[in-house]
């Protein structure tokens, strides 16, 4: 026996769904990353059916993992065309090769799922008719219908050439050599291109007793009821190669990793441009910027801009034309200025409000000469992201907001971004329970007790509704429920974030309907967006403007006096007398029963109070005990004491308790040298609760 008879071959994985196939895959797209390095794949090919959805998280597994590649693609059930001569359905695999390739996988899923409801898709021949550059193409034979499958493959190598491969997926049932065979015979008609697959549905053999819940889900009946639709084995996971080698002709595993080098595009490759036609022919983005900031420069003080602020703004556009964020603010503010032009009322939240250029720009109300805010809280350099600018409207007016941009992008540049709704343990117990045949009343009574159990399922609980945790079925229902925790259960609309770009965003991410009708989504969320950097425009709605703008109707028509959101009378004692009393129901942000509770206790008698007040009733600062120090020192029950005077400068406002995010990136910068960037990427990583190990690289150098 040789040395290359007993080592592993190199394979790849070219047909692997995760459970963004919703209700088939049965694994995360970071799970199935994670396994194929520890089983040493030489690529891994996400393929969900007819979506991308979760090539981002893999993407970003596969960069954290190092050493695997990850390759794009899409499995796509093809329908027979209606015509006489139509042939029948057919699955196959397609893959992206390079950019343009990429393009045009993200064009024909976006043609199947236009075409059909949301949820569904449907693809014809006709789709296939230009030839998917840049793509490979995988044919899932039958095999029990050979002179379909010998059809099927003449007509593909009509349409694609080389490019089209058959791919032959291998288990354990007792008919390998029989399979094996028929895989060659159908073969021979393109040239013998044939290519090792796993068909995987789950990272590991685990996972069975879960897909085989979800399909029974998906079919809505039991998983007793489910019968052939179930997988005849538990082997469709990412299995060891020696195990494949034990199966497969070598030389169809050693075509997967051929074919592999054949597919080399990545994410990295995303060309995206912000809109153009915003700019005028004659001037730059940044030029144009900078005159709409002055414009809104002599707009916001007539009387003149102190030296102060305009150093910051023009810190501010420097860093904005460094990073090449122009059209990032330029869209955003033509959204705005359609807005105020037809007199709806809005306001940037967040982080946007740390922004000079905002304020001139009319994106935010908040005068940063009031404030003392971070910019690096917004745009970062060390940070090298887009900014994520929220834009409040009035609800009752939003939509004609959103009918604007689509107006003016199109269908094919501008689409809401998605919301991935997943499992949580009420949804979990319901779904699973049906699917194992428990009376609907017991899973009723589970789920119901799962209320306030936050995103586990509590044992305690289960006790509490006179169930048996340690019951078989009980047992069952609750390790399948938790397995099924967080996975996607379908993608449903953001409330209002945006995805607009320069070319058609079905060259970017595949476009689909939405539920809502005249909606279209894209198959990422927002956080697939923040971690590509693609620019991203939140349109909300909030009711509390609607109120103001009536408010100030009521005011012009009573008084005959004229209010903005800028010229509302600052420091109203009146106001601060009615806030201190807890009379806040339906003012928003202080209208919560905690809030109202501690008002009478803090009694504000300025804004900043007010900032105070509700920045105090968060979780960071009542785990960290800020609250009740802070109290104390405030009614002079304790004295206020600083360690330095660099640390006096940041937390004097706050009696030397630190409260906000932007004292955190103040005290490491003075107390520890801390950059502007680098204190940024510490509140970031403080507010990264879904990673552990965020705070290690900063720890030691605070301590220090």
């Amino acid at each position: 026996m040789t040395q290359a008879d007993t080592e592993p071959a190199a394979y790849a994985e070219l047909h692997c769904l995760s459970y963004f196939t919703f209700l088939r895959g049965a694994s995360a797209p970071e799970e199935l990353v994670e396994r194929a390095v520890a089983l040493g794949y030489r690529a891994l090919a996400l393929t969900d059916e007819c979506s991308v959805a979760g090539v981002v998280r893999a993407y970003m597994a596969a960069r954290e993992q190092g050493g695997l590649r990850l390759i794009i693609g899409s499995e796509i059930r093809v329908d027979a065309a209606p015509s006489a001569d139509a042939a029948e359905s057919l699955r196959l695999v397609v893959l992206a090769a390079n950019r343009e390739g990429y393009a045009r996988l993200c064009q024909l899923l976006t043609q199947g799922r236009r075409a059909a409801a949301k949820g569904s898709y449907r693809l014809t021949w006709g789709d296939l008719a230009g030839g998917l550059p840049g793509c490979r193409v995988l044919y899932l034979p039958e095999l029990t219908a050979s002179e379909a499958d010998a059809r099927h493959l003449r007509r593909l190598e009509s349409l694609f050439g080389h490019r089209v491969w058959l791919a032959a997926s291998l288990f354990r049932d007792g008919i390998t050599k029989e399979k094996i065979a028929a895989y060659k015979k159908l073969g021979e008609l393109i040239s013998g291109r044939i290519v090792a697959t796993g068909d995987v549905h789950m990272h590991v053999r685990g996972r069975r007793a879960l897909q085989d819940t979800v399909t029974a889900i998906r079919l809505g009946c039991t998983v007793a009821e489910a019968g052939l639709a179930l997988q005849a084995s538990g082997e469709r996971y990412l299995r060891p190669l020696t195990e494949l080698q034990s199966l497969y002709p070598p030389e169809w595993l050693a075509a997967s990793s051929r074919l592999a080098d054949e597919l080399p595009f990545t994410l990295a490759e995303l060309d995206y441009q912000y809109p153009c036609e915003l700019v005028p022919h004659e001037l730059t983005p940044t030029e144009w910027l900078r005159r709409l900031t002055e414009q809104g420069m002599q707009w916001r003080w007539p009387e003149g801009v102190s030296a102060e602020v305009r150093r910051q703004i023009n810190y501010e556009l420097n860093l904005i034309a460094e990073l090449s964020y122009e059209g990032y603010f330029l869209t955003v503010h033509d959204v705005v200025r359609f807005a105020r032009d037809r007199g709806i009322l809005c306001q940037g939240r967040g982080s946007a409000a740390n922004s000079a250029v905002c304020y001139c720009l009319g994106i935010t109300e908040v005068d940063p000469a009031r404030t003392r805010m971070l910019f690096e809280r917004f745009i970062s350099k060390e940070r090298d992201e887009p900014p994520d600018i929220d834009v409040d409207f009035e609800h009752e007016r939003r939509e004609e907001v959103i009918q604007y941009i689509y107006g003016k992008y199109g269908r094919t540049r501008a689409a809401l971004t998605a919301t991935v709704i997943s499992y949580r343990p009420r949804s979990a117990l319901r779904d699973v329970g049906k699917a194992l045949g428990i009376a609907q009343e017991q899973t009723d009574k589970l789920a119901k007790a799962m209320r306030w159990s936050g995103s586990r399922i509590d044992r305690d609980r289960v006790v509490a509704t006179g169930c048996d945790p340690d019951d078989p079925q009980i047992r069952r229902l609750l390790i399948l429920a938790t397995q099924l925790l967080g996975a996607p259960r379908h993608l449903s609309q953001h409330v209002g974030g945006f995805l607009i770009s320069e070319q058609p965003l079905h060259e970017l991410v595949p476009v689909e309907n939405a539920a809502m009708p005249d909606r279209t989504v894209i198959q990422w969320d927002k956080n697939d967006l923040d971690d590509l950097n693609l620019l991203k425009i939140d349109v909300l709605a909030l009711g509390m403007l609607s109120a103001l703008r009536r408010s100030f109707d009521l005011i012009r028509s009573y008084y005959g006096r004229e209010l903005s959101m800028a010229a509302v009378p600052a420091e109203d004692p009146l106001v601060y007398e009615m806030v201190s009393r807890g009379d806040t129901v339906g003012v928003f942000q202080i209208e919560s029963r905690a809030q109202m509770a501690m008002l009478p206790r803090l009694r504000p008698a300025c804004f900043y109070d007010l900032v105070i007040e509700v920045a105090i009733i968060r979780p960071g600062p009542i785990q960290g005990d800020m609250v009740h120090p802070y109290l104390r020192r405030r009614n002079g029950k304790e004295p206020v004491t600083y360690p330095s005077e660099a640390v006096r400068e940041v937390l004097k406002r706050t009696l030397g308790v630190p409260i906000f995010q932007e004292q955190v990136m103040k005290l490491a910068m003075v107390a520890a040298g801390f950059s502007a960037g680098e204190a940024d990427s510490l509140r970031r990583a403080m507010a990264a609760w879904r990673r552990r190990g965020d705070l290690e690289p900063f720890e030691q150098r605070l301590i220090d």
